[in-house]
């Protein structure tokens, strides 16, 4: 018997392996193997048993890896799904959806649930009721559906989520619950488990191998039924799916950054209308694309307008730092105003948080004789200053150095350390406060397993009283004691070339105001910024989505952005940068020249032309190319061809015509990022 295998490289096809007599009727489709390729082994997936190819020698298959298949059912639809719109390979797919270090018993885990826990419901507010209403309908339905939860912070929406799995769960079908960040886990985990038991398990990228293994097999076998994490939970074998959650549904931390680059949402979109279940996307701040296919009746939209218990939103004030400046002559990161805050907030024995998107001590290290700024030797990117490590660091590719006392380039001026990050705010907090506890959450303090445990238990439990943080502070955690947020810069997000700066910053700037406030004793939130009339930081004071919105949209509309198209980023690599710009010029002129070739109707009769509207929605432009964000990264250049437009078929067909096989382009390979973020 032969074995028809698919794996985890950049080629359309798949590979014939003779079955040893040992592994005869152990193989099946979805049972991962080990098998020659080249000079080494690697491991595939089995597509098929045959009984003959036309491949005359043939090597054999070396082991199984599984002894039973880890694809099954709608999983292996859904690998096709991702294959075609993410333009990988279908074993590149499969790859994505098990984890490598996944390892099966021979017969699954029989540890029993414990069923459901023992917290109670919560009474719910009129606005939630209606909610749950819609949902449960939808629920009821057993059809594919979305629905958009577009509720203020501190509305109730994890209550409504877990309302939602009740449902599903009395249905006899298991959920999913995505979350943004590692760091939420810790929170949502507890009052998951409080409701339903051990009927919950978790799945992110800190577990272990062993964990990894013993919560797929659960979640299998139906043993677990609702699951809890990151983005890769969206492709664990649930058992009867019926619902699937994506809380803070607009984060960017939804995209996967390695090939296949998907989109939790939409593989969440795809995977429910496989299995007839409900996705149930919730934000505060929707994205602009979830938020214009509800008011299209695309999704429906359900809001819920006030936070529980009629408890207030925060005040929100903004702190003008132009005038700070003219008043000081050396800057500190926290205005005379925030500082003044913060003690009055310590004073009342509250919590304070303080946000800032950028870690490391220095941004930026500069000889002010000469103006050179220390650069990563394989990266075009300023290198960060971090003193707990004593180094300059790069944060793309890890390269650092100590810092050096004279410029290497005139050797006259003395480096200064400019601009701020997370660790020069804890440090100067414990210079103006060196009696309180103070910690910091950022991806430096948070790498060992655990780490996120431990700072959310020492934060809950008052051992600390003022959090430092980067993004990953700004969503979902609730504690009641904290009272004062402050963010030392709204501006980092304003000033990157990307034209969703002002979403990107007022998403951030209301996920963290909303962590103020959520107790008995009102919330106060103060945000420092040199742009104070930016349209983003005036709709985020107010705490008003829909005049944001607006302003957006319109602005999408006319640049024809997202949602009104699609795009999917090329990016050329190589070591010659003489090279990858010639090559991004013949890639663009290429796809200039596919895409205008007219478009027919099958390959039979080339003279069938399509309607005019079919035509204009397949029409495909074209930008670029240009020099990337960063135009090198670890010692590769890198050049940029973004495709434009109303439908992804359309533009994914010109890639196929144009691009060679391995997503290769004159023998440099070519990153196809469909959707980027």
């Amino acid at each position: 018997m032969i074995a028809e295998v698919a794996f985890n490289i950049p080629l359309e096809r798949s590979f014939h392996y003779l079955i040893p007599s040992a592994l005869e009727g152990m193989l099946a489709p979805g049972v991962r193997v080990l098998a020659p390729f080249g000079p080494r082994e690697r491991m595939g997936f089995v597509l098929k048993v045959l009984s003959h190819s036309p491949i005359k020698e043939l090597k054999a298959i070396r082991r199984a890896v599984d002894p039973r298949p880890v694809i099954t059912g709608e999983r292996w639809q859904l690998a096709s799904w991702l294959s075609d719109t993410s333009y990988c390979s279908l074993g590149e797919a499969l790859a994505a959806m098990v984890p490598s270090q996944l390892r099966l018993a021979a017969t699954a885990a029989a540890t029993p649930s414990r069923g459901e826990g023992d917290g109670g419901r919560i009474e719910l507010s009129t606005a939630q009721r209606r909610a749950v209403d819609v949902i449960a309908s939808a629920v009821n339905a057993r059809r594919a559906q979305t629905i958009l939860l577009h509720g203020v912070t501190g509305s109730g929406k994890t209550e409504l989520y877990l309302q939602a799995m009740a449902l599903v769960l009395a249905q006899g079908r298991g959920a999913i619950c995505l979350v943004p960040e590692i760091s939420l886990t810790p929170q949502t985990i507890d009052r998951f488990r409080e409701r339903f038991g051990d009927q919950v398990a978790l799945w992110h990228s800190r577990l272990t191998a062993r964990q990894r293994s013993d919560a797929w097999q659960r979640l299998e076998q139906g043993e677990a039924r609702i699951v809890i994490g990151a983005r890769s939970a969206v492709f664990v074998p649930v058992a009867r799916l019926g619902l699937i959650i994506l809380d803070e549904e607009h984060e960017p931390t939804y995209k996967q950054e390695d090939t296949p680059r998907y989109h939790a949402r939409e593989v969440a979109h795809a995977r429910a209308k496989l299995g007839g279940a409900v996705v149930l996307l919730g934000s505060a701040t929707p994205s602009v694309e979830s938020y214009y296919a509800a008011t299209k009746g695309a999704d429906r939209l359900v809001t819920l307008p006030e936070r529980v218990e009629g408890r207030e939103l925060p005040k929100v004030e903004i702190i003008d730092m132009r005038e700070q400046l003219a008043r000081r002559h050396r800057m500190s990161p926290l205005s005379d105003r925030l500082q003044r805050s913060i003690q009055e907030a310590v004073e009342r024995d509250e919590q304070v948080m303080l946000l800032l998107n950028r870690r490391g001590f220095s941004r930026i290290v500069q000889c002010p004789a000469c103006g050179t700024v220390v650069r990563c030797s394989r990266c075009s990117v300023p290198l960060i200053f971090h003193a707990a490590r004593g180094e300059l660091v790069c944060h793309y590719c890890n390269f650092h150095q100590p810092p050096a006392e004279l410029c290497a380039q005139c050797q006259k001026g003395y480096l200064r350390f400019r601009g701020t990050g997370t660790e020069r705010v804890e440090s100067e907090l414990h210079r103006l406060f060196p009696a309180e506890s103070i910690a910091r959450m950022d991806a430096d303090t948070t790498k060992r397993r655990e780490s996120h445990r431990r700072l959310y238990d020492a934060f809950k439990a008052r051992q600390v009283i003022m959090l430092v943080g980067t993004q990953m502070i700004a969503k979902g955690l609730d504690f009641p004691q904290v009272t004062l947020v402050g963010v030392v810069s709204a501006d980092t997000a304003l000033n990157l070339p990307d034209f969703r700066a002002g979403e990107r910053t007022f998403d951030l700037l209301t996920q963290v105001a909303g962590r103020a406030g959520r107790g008995e004793r009102p919330g106060r939130v103060l945000i420092q910024t040199y742009c104070p009339t930016h349209y983003a930081i005036e709709a985020a004071r107010h705490h008003d989505y829909q005049r944001f919105y607006a302003e957006e949209i319109r602005m999408r509309r006319r640049l024809r952005l997202p949602p009104f198209v699609r795009l999917i980023e090329l990016t050329l690599h190589g070591s010659s940068r003489q090279r990858v710009m010639e090559a991004a010029s013949a890639l663009a002129a290429a796809l200039k020249r596919t895409a205008a070739r007219p478009a027919t109707r099958g390959t039979s009769s080339p003279a069938r032309m399509v309607p005019a509207r079919a035509a204009a929605r397949r029409r495909v432009t074209l930008l670029g190319p240009a020099p990337h964000r960063i135009p090198r990264l670890r010692r590769s250049y890198r050049m940029c061809v973004i495709l434009k437009g109303r439908t992804l078929g359309a533009m994914i067909a010109v890639l196929r015509r144009t691009l060679q096989p391995g997503r290769r382009f004159r023998g440099m390979p070519v990153t196809v990022d469909v959707d980027p973020l």
